[in-house]
């Protein structure tokens, strides 16, 4: 009883919404992908050049802010490639996709060993943190109050970007033009909307969103960057957004979900418990939500394709579904 009073406490809220911010930012990126009709499954590989950039830049010219732009500008870089190879030279984007996770692990190691000489993680001498933020007189509201106080400003962006996706994508022209080019391309394009650059403009969104979600990762705590440190959190950010239907506040539900695991996974194991089992629960969740999510994807498939199917005259229906 005492080792779940210590777990279920505003503290752990805390710790929570810390673990929640970066699944939370490259979940809202790949929902705007998504939403366009791309599964970008390059989120771990953007938020991991994020994260090292986040570091090396903050670390070397002592300006965290510094630091979160020049990650925000490598997962922009490792998006334009995405983008290009996709939209341009019409590339499968599951294969990019599994090639940018590939490259970013490729070039973080060689980053790594080439400016600081240890090919596994950043010296102490390139440490940097982000500052904490407080809330003053509301920090004493019950709970709420002790759980988003001293929060890194990026935590706070996590929480704004789910009313701000909602807003540009359901009450923007843009918006209702990527929403038309992830129902229809075809349809969309008939009616005179650049389908490549609306879906270029949603992968650029979502590289964006993955560099400072690896700058929330690398600089919230630890102010170091590690090989690999992103550890499946970017594939955690695709199961949200898909168990969420890329729609923002049912993507910021899942990837509480998520996040509350991860954290309940430390508290347990500071507790001296076994915590393997709830290291577990986000990624056989993430297991079972990709299950379901390609269940429901054949089933609309299946739907549209009934949709374009022959008319009781024997004519083939050209009306969008």
């Amino acid at each position: 009883m005492n080792v779940i009073e210590q777990i279920f406490t505003a503290a752990t809220l805390a710790v929570i919404l810390m673990k929640v911010a970066p699944i939370l930012l490259a979940a809202i990126g790949g929902a705007f992908t998504q939403q366009g009709n791309i599964l970008n499954i390059g989120l771990e590989g953007m938020m991991l050049a994020g994260a090292f950039t986040a570091i090396a830049v903050g670390s070397t010219t002592g300006n965290a802010l510094v630091g979160v732009l020049a990650a925000v500008g490598a997962g922009l870089l490792f998006a334009v490639i995405f983008a290009v190879a996709t939209l341009i030279f019409k590339a499968d984007f599951i294969v990019v996709g599994i090639g940018i996770n590939l490259l970013a692990v490729g070039v973080t190691v060689f980053l790594l060993h080439i400016i600081y000489g240890n090919p596994g993680v950043t010296p102490p001498s390139a440490s940097i943190t982000l500052p904490r933020i407080s809330i003053g007189p509301f920090a004493d509201i019950p709970i709420l109050g002790v759980a988003l106080n001293d929060q890194t400003a990026l935590v706070w962006l996590a929480l704004l970007s789910v009313p701000a996706a909602a807003f540009v994508l359901y009450r923007t022209t843009y918006g209702v033009h990527l929403r038309a080019v992830g129902e229809d391309e075809e349809a969309a394009a008939a009616a005179g909307i650049s389908v490549t650059r609306i879906k270029f403009l949603s992968v650029l969104i979502s590289g964006a969103l993955c560099g400072a979600a690896g700058a929330q990762l690398a600089m919230a705590t630890l102010g170091s960057f590690t090989n690999g440190m992103t550890s499946g959190r970017g594939f955690i950010a695709v199961a949200a957004l898909t168990f969420g239907l890329a729609r923002p506040v049912r993507t910021m539900v899942a990837a509480l979900i998520f996040g509350a695991a991860e954290a309940v996974a430390d508290l347990l194991g500071i507790a001296g418990m076994n915590s393997n089992l709830t290291l577990m629960m986000p990624y056989v969740i993430t297991i079972i939500a990709l299950v379901f999510a390609g269940m429901r994807f054949r089933k609309l498939w299946s739907a549209r394709r009934s949709g374009r199917a022959s008319t009781p005259g024997g004519e083939l229906s050209t009306a969008p579904v």
